[in-house]
């Protein structure tokens, strides 16, 4: 429990958190990431690079402070960062090293003046805390999964059985335990880790399921990024038969039963977990608009599966918006970006709708503009970030 001094204390570096925490953790990654290797292979890189996964751990460790004596306002933050660190299979053993580069960086950024001791102590103790809050949840979360009809804790081997290609950018890969023994089930709009050893380095990604898990088996459909290590060895190397190390499904952006109608959006490969979705929601009488946009037609993945499941469910009515016309691909509905204009027609007429919207940063934000515009209530309004979380303000 912290003391009334050491949560001041923690409150008075807002501000100074608010104009250079970006530099302080950028400095963090630096120092943790070449001192300690053992680490790097639960950071992508891509994201380091690109300032992605610095600007979202910041803005995590400023909201900590902010809230400090009220952690119940910091919502679902810590539900996502539980979700993301069990998929990546964050230990306890990792927490010390997190802690050590955090205090040396707020010493060296900040400077002695500023970094007394006293705060220096006090970010330990605000540290500590959350480690043990996070540390304790976790392991709850593992040992669920473990316990679970067809769980395992860590690392489990599957092997690639069927590799489709889904338009000119997008593959799925079809996972089957090596074991033969069942697998955990799924709730749609998950995702699950993996583990890969390319030129003999360890790395781990996330990638959502792009379909139920009711078949003893896992589909995730990957878009090939250009200079994606991940990406590009699954498209190039990744065959069927290959062996390929899986962690247990995670993630709290999951479909939720509801009887109102229920709105897909999704723009590029921010498609996959809606494919889930949609498919449980075709399970009840629930109406469903499935929006899609894409750049053209050849990179639009799965038309013919969910133009399929029009033809035989009367309550999906999909959509979809292309930003380019190729003059080959089959027709969009429309062509140009998705104004709000054109939500707003292909919107259900009543506003107490369940929105999941997903997709490129930019997208979602327009996204979230017009939902709020056309008045959809923002509590029915969810996303989820591919990556680093970001604010879509």
């Amino acid at each position: 429990m912290l003391s009334a001094q050491d949560r001041a204390i923690v409150k008075s570096t807002v501000p100074l958190l608010e104009s250079g925490g970006e530099a302080l953790i950028t400095h963090f990654y630096r120092m943790m990431l070449s001192e300690y290797p053992q680490v790097r292979p639960l950071f992508n890189q891509a994201h380091q690079a690109s300032g992605d996964q610095p600007r979202a751990l910041a803005n995590g460790v400023l909201m900590y402070a902010r809230h400090i004596d009220q952690l119940d306002q910091l919502g679902d933050l810590v539900a996502k960062i539980i979700n993301k660190h069990v998929a990546l299979q964050i230990l306890p053993e990792h927490y010390p090293i997190v802690g050590t580069c955090l205090l040396r960086a707020i010493a060296e950024v900040l400077g002695e003046e500023i970094a007394t001791p006293e705060v220096i102590a006090a970010w330990g103790a605000a540290y500590g805390q959350l480690a043990d809050i996070l540390i304790g949840a976790e392991a709850s979360v593992y040992d669920q999964k473990e316990q679970a009809h067809g769980g395992w804790r860590g690392a489990r081997e599957f092997i690639v059985v069927d590799k489709v290609e889904e338009s000119a950018e997008i593959t799925s890969f079809y996972f089957e335990p090596a074991d033969k023994g069942p697998i955990l089930a799924a709730e749609p709009g998950q995702y699950i880790g993996m583990k890969l050893i390319l030129d003999g380095e360890e790395i781990r990604r996330n990638y959502s399921l792009s379909a139920l898990a009711n078949k003893g088996r896992y589909r995730i459909s990957v878009k090939r990024e250009a200079g994606g290590r991940a990406s590009n060895y699954l498209h190039d190397q990744m065959h069927v038969g290959a062996s390929i190390q899986l962690f247990p499904p995670s993630g709290e952006f999951t479909l939720t039963a509801s009887d109102k109608p229920l709105v897909l959006i999704s723009g590029g490969v921010g498609i996959t977990p809606t494919l889930a979705m949609l498919e449980a929601a075709l399970e009840t009488r629930r109406p469903v608009h499935f929006i899609h946009c894409a750049r053209n037609g050849s990179v639009h993945a799965f038309r013919d599966w969910i133009d399929g499941l029009a033809e035989r469910h009367p309550q999906l009515k999909r959509f979809y918006c292309y930003s380019e016309d190729d003059g080959v691909s089959p027709a969009a509905h429309k062509i140009g970006l998705l104004s709000q204009q054109q939500l707003h027609a292909w919107l259900p007429e009543q506003r107490d709708l369940d929105v999941y919207f997903l997709g490129p940063k930019g997208f979602m934000a327009s996204i979230k503009r017009h939902l709020k515009a056309l008045g959809v209530p923002e509590k029915q309004s969810r996303y989820e970030f591919f990556g680093p979380a970001a604010a879509l303000e």
